[in-house]
């Protein structure tokens, strides 16, 4: 019996590699004979472990022949595994798959001569077969170069036959062939999906671009597989396809049935195009319970020559009431992306790319930077639009013919301001006004970052009140004369996602006066007597309730949905209840009241969501 290692390194934790399942429970389901006990294992590293401590981990499982699945985020820590690999285990025959392998292969050969071979392309047929050789047919006088899909030392063996997408394993349900099988080994972490293989579109940026063949799971499968999701009440499924829509009645079909069948917890995560929705679709959307699917849309630019340079046809005027239509229901999250370094995209020009975008309203939006990647048409016109990027993975633009390495780092920084401030959804308020003192929101984000920059402030930290208390700095030199409203802004953002347990150095003291601390108890004993708008608090004390919600008294309309609303400050304070037993299924946030200046009546209710 030969020992066969499948090895996945990912990025983080939380993720899986779903290609290294498929490959295993296909061989399980395929291989000719039945394989005998630990023939075959799987296992999981990630990119941030110590490189000494895998090779140990590989070296003890003492296989005799290990498979490693390449792409741009482990190939750098798999190059320096394969350079010791053969160091400690001499006899291991190494396999290579995945992406970041299946071109330039003779390079990958060259370079490494302790690499026996490569799956080219998709590997469940492939390596079912290698499978079968190892543990029967080497034996019985058949040679690799029988087997289709490899790149050898020796050249190439002819292209696999692509599978059909049912004959596919489904490996999130137990395999009584398989002890180590089953939704267990998936526990807090991403589950994975296909619906569908390949892309019509021509995206220069995107290996995907090679094939433009689509193949389909039949909709009768692919529905048991998310009733077993929906039953097993798994809290994330991400379907991996490539524009999970390009067929209109596939992509309504499994909408349809997710929204019939929703169990109130599995999220649902699909890229899309948005300009390819129907009508069809958005009326199944519109009344999803919100938080049941979200929706990833790659925009990249609105550059129009950017587009037809990249191969993009997209309806720019379409997408965006598309994308306005889905925000307008207030129950899906939109992950909207941009790439920069693209041709033809300047500073300038990414900035007024970023500017519609961000007009979008999407609740992430995900500037990212071009990575050339091996096999894809952009590699092949590099040269022509003079990118020059990393000569490592992830190859990433270091500048191009209208984008300077001054203009990328310059955009990193602002990559930074937009995930800390803007994807937290933590500032909505108060990024809602501040937009406001700057000519555009990209010149906002621009001012940000190099304030940051300027007083050597540091990004990653883990202390979320240096974040607040950093833009509060910020707001208060751009406008001095708001600082008041952009503290009171600050603890309204603050107040809504968490009931804190030690009060900001930022925020104003709470209840300072004694007929302050008195009308807020009194409040408390009312709501606990007769409650208004604790309902769900029923037979608690009213110490308890203050413990468990929070009321804040605000000089500024703060949770307006106006900006030019919060600037004009009131004639008489207005106190706001956050209620974190009731949340926001999109945002997370706190359901908050404002009540009025006496705490007696109801000015105002509302539920804050960031569509608000």
């Amino acid at each position: 019996m030969k020992r066969v290692l499948l090895v996945g390194v990912n990025a983080k934790y939380i993720h899986s590699n779903p290609a290294i399942y498929s490959l295993e429970a296909y061989a399980r389901a395929h291989v000719g004979r039945e394989l005998a006990d630990g023939a075959l294992e799987l296992v999981e590293y990630t990119i941030n472990q110590n490189m000494e401590n895998i090779l140990a981990d590989i070296y003890r499982r003492k296989p005799d022949i290990a498979a490693f699945s390449c792409y741009i985020w482990n190939w750098n820590m798999i190059q320096d595994i394969l350079l010791e690999l053969p160091k400690v285990l001499p006899d291991i025959q190494i396999w290579l798959g995945g992406p970041e392998v299946s071109f330039h292969g003779e390079q990958i050969l060259e370079r490494f001569s302790s690499v026996k071979g490569i799956m080219l392309g998709e590997g469940e047929k492939t390596f079912t077969e290698l499978m079968d050789y190892y543990q029967y047919q080497q034996e019985e006088g058949k040679k690799l170069a029988d087997i289709e899909g490899l790149l050898l030392q020796s050249g190439r063996t002819g292209a696999q036959k692509p599978v059909s997408m049912d004959e596919l394993p489904f490996f999130y349900k137990a395999d009584e062939r398989n002890d180590n099988s089953g939704l267990e080994r998936f526990e807090n972490r991403i589950l994975y999906y296909e619906s569908q293989r390949g892309c019509p579109f021509s995206c220069a940026y995107c290996l995907s671009s090679i094939d433009k063949t689509v193949r389909f799971r039949s909709l009768d499968r692919i529905k048991e597989h998310m009733r077993f999701f929906l039953e097993n009440k798994v809290p994330q499924v991400k379907f991996i396809d490539r524009t999970f829509n390009c067929n209109a009645k596939h992509a309504y079909e499994i909408w349809k049935y997710l929204k019939e069948h929703d169990n109130g917890v599995t999220n649902f995560h699909f890229e899309i195009a948005a300009d390819l929705l129907t009508e069809e679709q958005l009326e199944v959307m519109s009344d999803m319970r919100p938080g049941l699917i979200q929706l990833e849309i790659g925009v990249q630019s609105t550059n129009e020559q950017t587009l037809q340079a990249i191969n993009r046809d997209t309806r720019l005027s379409h997408l965006r009431e598309m994308v306005a239509k889905v925000y307008s229901y207030g129950n899906i999250h939109q992950h909207l992306d941009l790439i920069a370094g693209l041709p033809y995209e300047d500073y300038e020009s990414f900035g007024k790319s970023f500017d519609d975008v961000y007009a979008m309203k999407p609740q992430q939006l995900q500037l990212g930077f071009l990575k050339v990647l091996k096999g894809s048409p952009m590699e092949e016109k590099a040269s022509e639009y003079g990118i020059i990027y990393n000569s490592k993975s992830p190859y990433e633009v270091l500048y191009s013919k209208w984008l300077s390495y001054e203009d990328v780092l310059k955009l990193k920084g602002i990559e930074e301001m937009v995930e800390l401030y803007y994807n937290s959804n933590q500032f909505v308020h108060t990024l809602r006004v501040l937009e406001t003192e700057f000519a555009s929101a990209f010149s906002m984000y621009e001012a940000l970052a190099f304030f940051y920059e300027e007083k050597g402030y540091a990004v990653h930290t883990p202390a979320r009140a240096y974040r607040y208390q950093v833009l509060l700095e910020f707001a208060s030199q751009v406008n001095p004369a708001r600082k008041e409203l952009y503290v009171e802004l600050l603890t309204f953002d603050m107040y809504l996602r968490e009931n804190l347990k030690s009060r900001p150095a930022f925020c104003p003291v709470l209840n300072a006066t004694k007929e302050e601390g008195h009308k807020v108890k009194e409040f408390y004993q009312n709501e606990a007597e007769s409650p208004r708008f604790l309902m769900e608090y029923k037979g608690y004390q009213g110490a308890q309730l203050m413990k468990m919600t929070h009321l804040e008294a605000f000089h500024y309309a703060v949770w307006s949905r106006e900006a030019q609303v919060c600037v004009n400050r009131l004639e008489k304070p207005m106190y706001v209840l956050f209620d974190y037993q009731s949340r926001d299924a999109l945002t997370h946030d706190a359901h908050y009241t404002v009540v009025g200046e006496q705490l007696g009546e109801s000015a105002v209710a509302g539920v804050n969501s960031n569509n608000t």
